[in-house]
């Protein structure tokens, strides 16, 4: 098999989108496993930055065909709009280099009205979701009640289904949020032009992804969020709603769990997180400044999807060791390495105490607020190292601290960035 899976090995925000361009050249399939365009995938490209939501990262390879996988859910506006975009900039976006799966599910207005209005009614408990209505989207899927693709190339059935699709929102917004009802009409006529604009996108995904396998194709499936945002195994209930994890991408996609050859997993030098949930090494005051940066470069630590300022810590090895454990990493990707340069000393949580005990990462959210983390500390280094073309130039403390990480976890490091372009990348196998 030649199966790739590219997975975030924290909160989501690690850096999945630069990683997934750069291996996505040598691959003829991108494929997007799960999320929607809660997703922000980051790629600096030259003096080029495109940011992605929907459309997987290797689309900006022309040989490269890219696939929306069934567990996904997509807003079509925004599948159109990052379409029209990527034209505009002079990427080839043709039906039969991107497609979508005829299983993946639709996210419409009444999905966002419902996000919108729940995270508002539930005040300071708030989850911390993009309010782009995928957690709704999500649920209609497990209640068999979502709109499917497929859909999009029957135009009346289509129709039908928006108009029924918005009155039973209706009813959900109306008396138990109080919110304005939707107009089921103008939804049903817009999500028409939809269909004949994307419908020529449209595949069986699962029948795809095999014929490439059975052609020798090599496949790349692309994550989105992270491991410990995971529905089942994240920090509960602050977490998303699919499974962005190794086994969520053979699910999403339809493969079987012996298709992978490798399993790569994307952490940070340091740690981050959007949104509410337990964050034990997080960090404020002028460390936390130091690590998120001031917001004026695209690579500084605001949201690609929300714009909100990330809360950052150092790394936390428990968390990082939870990841690997459930995915099975066969190697690792440590970005923003250069964020640490600068640092006479690097904090690195090794355990938790709780109660006096020392214990391992859990997904009890409630758990982990009660944690302290246990701290080494690493020696840092002065160095610019942004400009390191290869392992040898990075200086020793740098070095010494990837060997740390890959001999904390098991896994070896297989590469670096030490700065946001592609050129700011070390490969050390």
């Amino acid at each position: 098999m030649t199966v790739s899976i590219i997975i975030g090995a924290q909160w989501g925000d690690e850096g999945k989108g630069r990683i997934t361009d750069l291996l996505g050249s040598k691959m003829d399939v991108v494929a997007r496993f799960s999320g929607g365009d809660n997703a922000g995938h980051t790629v600096t490209i030259a003096d080029q930055i495109y940011k992605l939501h929907l459309i997987p990262s290797g689309i900006i390879h022309e040989n490269t065909t890219c696939l929306i996988g069934g567990g996904v859910v997509l807003n079509p506006k925004v599948f159109l709009r990052e379409v029209a975009d990527l034209r505009e900039r002079g990427v080839s976006i043709e039906p039969d280099r991107l497609l979508i799966s005829n299983t993946t599910h639709l996210i419409t207005p009444a999905h966002i009205a419902l996000d919108t209005a729940k995270e508002k009614a539930l005040g300071d408990k708030a989850i911390g979701t993009t309010q782009r209505g995928i957690g709704p989207a999500y649920s209609d899927k497990t209640d068999r009640s979502g709109i499917r693709a497929g859909m999009l190339a029957h135009p009346e059935a289509l129709a039908d289904a928006i108009h029924a699709h918005i009155a039973a929102k209706n009813v959900i917004l109306t008396t138990i949020y109080g919110a304005e009802p939707l107009d089921a009409e103008a939804i049903a006529v817009e999500y028409l032009e939809y269909a004949r604009q994307i419908a020529p996108h449209l595949t069986d995904g699962v029948g795809f992804l095999h014929e490439a396998l059975e052609d020798g194709k090599r496949i790349l499936a692309e994550g989105a969020q992270g491991t410990l945002l995971d529905l089942d195994h994240g920090t509960y209930p602050f977490v998303t709603s699919s499974s962005p994890t190794a086994s969520g991408a053979m699910l999403g996609l339809g493969l079987g769990p012996k298709a992978a050859d490798k399993i790569i997993g994307v952490t940070k030098a340091f740690s981050s997180r959007v949104g509410a949930g337990a964050f034990v090494t997080e960090l404020d005051g002028a460390a936390a400044r130091r690590l998120r940066g001031s917001g004026e470069n695209p690579w500084d630590e605001y949201g690609t999807t929300t714009g909100r300022p990330r809360r950052v810590g150092w790394l936390d090895l428990p968390a990082l060791k939870y990841a690997s454990d459930i995915n099975s990493f066969t190697e690792l990707v440590l970005t923003k390495l250069d964020i640490l340069s600068g640092l006479e000393e690097i904090p690195v949580c090794v355990a938790y105490e709780h109660d006096g005990e020392r214990v391992r990462f859990s997904a009890d959210n409630d758990h982990l607020l009660a944690c302290t983390p246990v701290y080494e500390s690493r020696p840092g280094w002065s160095e610019d190292i942004i400009n390191c073309t290869n392992f040898d130039e990075l200086p020793a403390n740098a070095q010494a601290y990837v060997n740390y990480v890959a001999e904390q976890i098991g896994v070896p490091v297989s590469t670096v960035s030490v700065g946001p372009a592609r050129r700011h990348t070390i490969f050390l196998s």
